[in-house]
């Protein structure tokens, strides 16, 4: 790629119209992310250790966990840094390397919520032979297939935007490196790759979308036929979180590249809730309305409070034991 081009490195504009408000923004960018690294991790554990939820429901939601770690870390420390007013600068390679991941991951999320609609579609339509079907090889075939798709997303992607020459300038209009920003500053003609990255994205998006609005009106025709006002509560229930999930990620993916104007403003404004507050959101949608998860949570907690105390309680005696066994002279203070 370097043959084709003369920058070495990019520098990150930023935030648009935020100059004089970086160490809030860093503050505040810093408590998201932190949570979201931490909220993830703790669900992720939780599943892991809970044999209650060892269920595909539960396996794809470990997969979404393991993301959401995954997806803000490939921004958001370059992005605090530059806020840090430490270098804005980003290397040629580094730059590739986000728009790598950002794709990778955001297609991997987007066929990862196709799969948890396939799922909930199994439970609900299929209850009878929901263990049949979606059994641990039909799981583990479904994760690894939606990593290396969108593996598979962000290298065409990626190859697409950096085989062209870059000979400046090279400031881009944003905190990080996307598609829209960095094919401006590309000394060629990208009609041809904007072309490709539109339908590229757009195919994805709409194809996995259309797969999850099918799931979901078999869902709800299946539902509107339970005669109970309860049952028909309780399965509405299971779906509700993802698909508040689902419309936090496609909300932003059809106002940046799905629509024909660009504003650099909005453009940053929805990759923030993208990139920064959408992982941080999704522990506390999939925790505080789950009864499951909830209670996996407090045995966890109340588990590893029952372990500590039995520790503390040995150790005591154990101490006292030890000063009961000491003779007179190693009793007597030192004078």
């Amino acid at each position: 790629m370097n043959n084709y081009t003369s920058v070495k490195e990019f520098i990150l504009l930023g935030i648009p119209h935020t100059e004089g408000l970086e160490n809030m923004i860093f503050v505040l960018f810093l408590a998201f992310y932190l949570f979201a690294l931490l909220g993830n991790l703790l669900i992720f554990v939780t599943i892991l250790a809970s044999s209650s939820l060892h269920t595909p429901m539960y396996f794809f939601l470990g997969n979404l966990s393991v993301f959401d770690i995954f997806f803000p870390s490939v921004n958001s420390p370059k992005m605090m840094v530059s806020l840090a007013g430490r270098s804005r600068t980003i290397s040629y390679q580094g730059c590739a390397s986000q728009v790598f991941f950002y794709h990778t991951l955001g297609g991997t999320e987007c066929f990862l919520y196709t799969v948890m609609a396939y799922d909930r579609f199994v439970a609900i339509c299929h209850p009878m032979r929901y263990t049949v079907i979606m059994n641990q090889r039909m799981c583990t075939s479904l994760t690894v297939c939606t990593w290396l798709g969108g593996c598979v997303h962000g290298s065409i992607l990626t190859f697409l935007i950096f085989k062209l020459p870059y000979c400046g300038p090279n400031e881009v209009d944003s905190f990080f490196c996307d598609i829209p920003v960095v094919l401006s500053l590309a000394c060629a003609d990208t009609s041809l790759a904007q072309m490709v990255s539109f339908t590229n994205i757009g195919v994805v998006a709409l194809v996995c979308f259309l797969l999850i609005l099918l799931s979901y009106i078999r869902i709800v025709l299946s539902i509107l036929k339970i005669h109970s006002s309860e049952g028909r509560r309780r399965a509405f229930s299971t779906c509700s979180a993802h698909l508040t999930s689902i419309l936090l990620f496609y909300g932003p993916v059809i106002l940046v590249y799905l629509r024909p104007a660009s504003s650099p403003w909005l453009d940053s404004v929805v990759q923030v809730l993208n990139n920064v507050i959408t992982p941080s959101l999704n522990p506390l949608i999939y925790s505080l309305r789950n009864k499951d998860v909830k209670v996996a949570l407090r045995k966890m907690v109340s588990q590893d409070a029952s372990v500590l105390g039995h520790k503390q309680e040995a150790l005591v005696p154990h101490c006292i034991g030890t000063v009961g066994s000491l003779g007179p002279a190693e009793m007597k203070p030192t004078e």
